[in-house]
């Protein structure tokens, strides 16, 4: 019995050795991964690269107007958004319910059912500009690295094409869109950054639910790890004491790499426990304690800024080609939206992302929204609370800001007079909620993208200097966690008995 309580003892010991080597090459993992993420992100077709892609429509070749086209789907339920854009190089509405998507040609009113695979082929040719003849096709009915999120679940069997300078793009046969699109160098800098970062491995990621635990257990096992190291540390950090080091007073009692390791997690310790915990907040392990109600308000706020809803009737009198037509040949829309502001029906016409005009059907076309009259529809949805304050953003602000100016300027800020303070920001262009904070959502806001991403306003205005502080934030993590390595694996390499590999400790000596 003794012989086998002492090979489960050696068995323990032997685990926790390897499992301290794991946990600093995951620190280490993460904290490259981060420089690398500091300038790319994990690939997706973002709005702002599919309106890039999409050619201009054209005002003559739009010959039905959405009412008509609509009715020859012999629908029951009226659609939550209509869009118009080109689609296979013609106009053609896209009418969304929910998730679904029908297409329905705006030149002469054929339905698109189906996709077949020279339809989708050339719809892959036209994103990447290259000649359909010469890329490969395989059908993708299982995740890949690239398309392992659930999202792309109802979007299957997806068919991958793919050149041979690396360019590969995701077509649903499903709706018919371009749902992913990767270079060679897009991946590359994935395996770099995003995929080790997040740990967003195939086999793992496309179990969601498992994936997501494992990712908050082991951020929240690493942050208490780290603060176990940081409390040895301080506890044996001895200013009272002297110890000599290199002839000279030492607080730090050890030499060579266990000094540099100790000095090295009294300073950097607190930012990479900083940094565990608010990456284990990106994945909201406590939603009763990050989530508020500023959510559900701004839903609220974007029907009151819409209702009464337009009905496509309305927008037989001014149909999309003469909205494009008013706007004249220097605004080349690729996207019309059929909205409604306050109930008046209007046209959204997008050129490229933030850039974007509003054409009433009754009225002259504008770069944006009466902004008094959505204050003035915001006060009436949140009544009987009041409205604390409105003014105008001009700039990025400690709530509403962004270092690659993705989030639209100038915007109106609205803070109401209730409990959470809650606030939002309103695009003046389409009067929609770009972002919306309660006192939970701020709090989370602080946790995790101002510990995470050091997202300051001060320092996104004046870079590089954002750049230049988390490099070398970065830098003392990565050389913290060689240090831990290298003590780990010298721990490890005795238990293995690999004596030869051993490094000599030297003592410690008080003057």
């Amino acid at each position: 019995m003794r012989g086998i309580n002492n090979q489960v003892k050696t068995a323990l010991i032997f685990l926790r050795r390897w499992t301290g080597v794991a946990f600093c090459l995951l620190f280490l993992s993460w904290f490259c991964s981060g420089v690398a993420m500091m300038y790319s992100d994990y690939p997706m077709v973002s709005s702002a690269e599919r309106l890039a892609r999409s050619p201009a429509l054209d005002a003559s070749t739009i010959r039905l107007t959405p009412n008509e086209a609509f009715t020859l789907l012999q629908a029951d339920a009226l659609p939550d958004r209509v869009r118009v854009s080109v689609f296979d190089g013609r106009p053609a509405y896209a009418f969304y319910s929910g998730p679904e998507r029908q297409i329905v040609y705006a030149d002469n009113g054929q339905i698109q059912t189906e996709f077949a695979a020279d339809l989708t082929l050339r719809i892959a040719s036209t994103w990447t500009g290259q000649r359909s003849e010469i890329a490969t096709v395989e059908e993708n009915k299982e995740e890949d690295q690239w398309t392992v999120s659930g999202e792309f679940r109802r979007l299957r069997p997806i068919r991958k094409y793919s050149w041979p300078d690396g360019e590969q793009v995701y077509v649903s046969t499903v709706t018919g869109e371009v749902v992913q699109y990767t270079t060679a160098h897009r991946r590359m800098v994935a395996y770099l950054g995003p995929i080790p970062h997040w740990l967003y491995f195939t086999p793992l990621r496309k179990h969601g639910s498992r994936w997501s635990r494992v990712v908050i257990w082991v951020s929240g096992v690493a942050t208490a790890v780290v603060l176990l190291g940081l409390g040895i540390g301080v506890w044996t950090y001895s200013p009272s004491k002297r110890f000599r080091y290199a002839g000279a007073p030492s607080a730090i009692p050890y030499v060579g790499s266990k000094r540099w390791h100790m000095a090295l997690g009294l300073l950097f310790g607190p930012l990479a426990c900083t940094w565990a915990f608010s990456g284990m907040l990106s994945m909201d392990p406590f939603p009763n304690l990050q989530s508020g109600s500023s959510e559900e308000t701004a839903g609220r706020l974007a029907e009151a800024l819409r209702q009464p809803p337009a009905t496509l009737a309305q927008f037989d009198s001014k149909p999309p080609g003469a909205a494009l037509q008013q706007l004249g040949s220097g605004v080349q829309p690729r996207q019309l939206e059929l909205t409604s502001f306050i109930g008046e029906p209007v046209y959204l016409a997008t050129t490229a992302a933030n850039r974007s005009m509003i054409v009433p059907v009754n009225g002259d076309p504008s770069s944006q929204l009466n902004p008094d009259r959505i204050i003035e529809a915001v006060s009436e949805a949140v009544r009987p609370i009041a409205l604390a304050q409105v003014r105008a953003v001009t700039d990025y602000d400690a709530c509403y800001l962004d270092r690659r100016h993705l989030l639209p300027l100038p915007a109106i800020f609205v803070q109401l007079n209730d409990a959470e303070s809650t606030m939002y920001y309103i695009d003046p262009k389409t009067a929609q909620i770009v972002e919306a904070y309660d006192s939970r959502s701020r709090r989370n806001r602080w946790l995790y993208h101002g510990l995470h991403s050091t997202n300051f306003p001060w320092l996104y205005r004046h870079r590089p200097a954002w750049d230049l502080l988390l490099l070398v934030l970065l830098a003392g993590c990565i050389t913290l966690s060689i240090t831990s390595l290298i003590l780990a694996w010298k721990v490890l390499d005795r238990s293995l008995g690999k004596k030869g590999s051993r490094l000599p400790i030297t003592h410690r000596s008080r003057i």
